[in-house]
Parts: structure tokens; C-alpha cells; sequence
């Protein structure tokens, strides 16, 4: 599946559905900063073609089931999500071309949505993919990636790397490690694993 230039920009502020399974059955949710235009075209959380995020979860075997996100997710990939209790959504739901394009603001905003997201849906983990967005969203300057101290909305919290292919210093193996960890404490990985 490709997209011209024009056709993905008339796609810029869409929003896409957050992925949840049902109410109670949530363990880990994975959040992005934004939906990017391709996203947003495919009505699939990390879409793009350089992006990285399917391919670390199946390498560091959250997921069991290579997803092939730039054609679109099928129904039976986003079922298998479910089924293993993860979640996706954003700190902001309007889709652009890049994150950069975002304001402290509207990130401050994401974050106060997703704490309420987070005490609502009671996930055990959640895991925000972006230290940027991070400290910019809830004011924490000097965070770094991993668990953080405090929990957000009862649920441990971490930083993780950004599978965005514009993050140059990660790889899959590198994301791969730092997505296993929220995972592990999750129970969707074995401890040893």
C-alpha cells in the first residue's frame, strides 16, 4: 500500500482509534506521542514503513505474530492485541507529519487525557514511547528512559525508546530490550525472558 504526498496530507488532524481490549482485561498500553499521516491513513497505531514497533514487540516476543502495520492492521492482528491484554493509543490524537509539529500545550493536555485514559481503563503498565514528549507532556525535565519513580494513575509507568525510523540511535534488538521490560513486569513475558 502507497500514498502520494497529497493524499496523506488530507489525513493531517485525523485521529485514530485508541486500541483497548475490554474493560478489566488491560495489562500493558503502549503510548505513542501522536498519530503520524500514514497512521492516520491506515487506521494503525505506528504505521509508517520505517517504523519499528512491530518488529521490536515480535523480536522481544510480546507479539507472536508478525503485523504488517503500512498495509493496515487486520481485524485478526488487532484481536491478538487484545487478546494478550495490550493497548495502544497518544498522548495527542491529531495526526501530523511529524511530532515536532506539536506545542507544549497540547502535550501538557495529552497528558492530563491520559491519566484519566489510564485510571479508567486500570492498565498494570504503561509504557510512553518518546523521553522528549515525556518530559515536555508532564513537566518532568530531567527523566530518563526506564520505570519512573512515581506511577501514573495507579499504574507503573516507563519510558521507552521512540520506534519512529527518525530515532536513529535505536535498532529492533535495542528496542526489542527496552520494550521486553515493561512487558516482563506486565506478566505478557516470562522474567527470565
Amino acid at each position: 500500500m502507497g500514498f502520494t504526498r497529497a493524499e496523506l496530507e488530507s489525513y493531517r488532524d485525523a485521529e485514530v482509534p485508541d486500541l483497548l481490549p475490554p474493560r478489566g482485561a488491560l495489562r500493558l498500553l503502549f503510548v505513542g506521542i501522536n498519530p503520524g499521516l500514514w497512521t492516520a491513513a491506515t487506521s494503525t497505531h505506528f504505521a509508517h514503513p520505517g517504523n519499528r514497533f512491530y518488529p521490536a514487540l515480535l523480536r522481544a516476543g510480546v507479539l507472536e505474530h508478525r503485523v504488517d502495520p503500512a498495509a493496515g492492521m487486520t481485524d485478526e492482528d488487532r484481536e491478538r492485541l487484545r487478546a494478550r491484554g495490550i493497548g495502544i493509543t497518544n498522548l495527542v490524537r491529531r495526526a501530523t507529519a511529524k511530532a515536532s509539529e506539536l506545542g507544549p500545550t497540547e502535550l501538557r493536555d495529552g497528558a492530563a487525557a491520559l491519566t484519566a485514559l489510564v485510571e479508567a481503563e486500570a492498565p498494570q503498565v504503561v509504557a510512553v514511547a518518546g523521553i522528549t514528549a515525556y518530559r515536555t507532556a508532564f513537566g518532568v525535565r530531567d527523566a530518563v528512559g526506564g520505570r519512573q519513580p512515581e506511577p501514573l494513575g495507579g499504574a507503573a509507568l516507563w519510558v521507552v525508546p521512540n520506534p519512529s525510523g527518525l530515532n536513529a540511535h535505536e535498532t529492533v534488538e535495542t528496542l526489542a530490550e527496552a520494550y521486553a521490560a515493561p512487558a516482563r513486569e506486565a506478566g505478557l513475558l516470562d522474567p527470565a525472558d
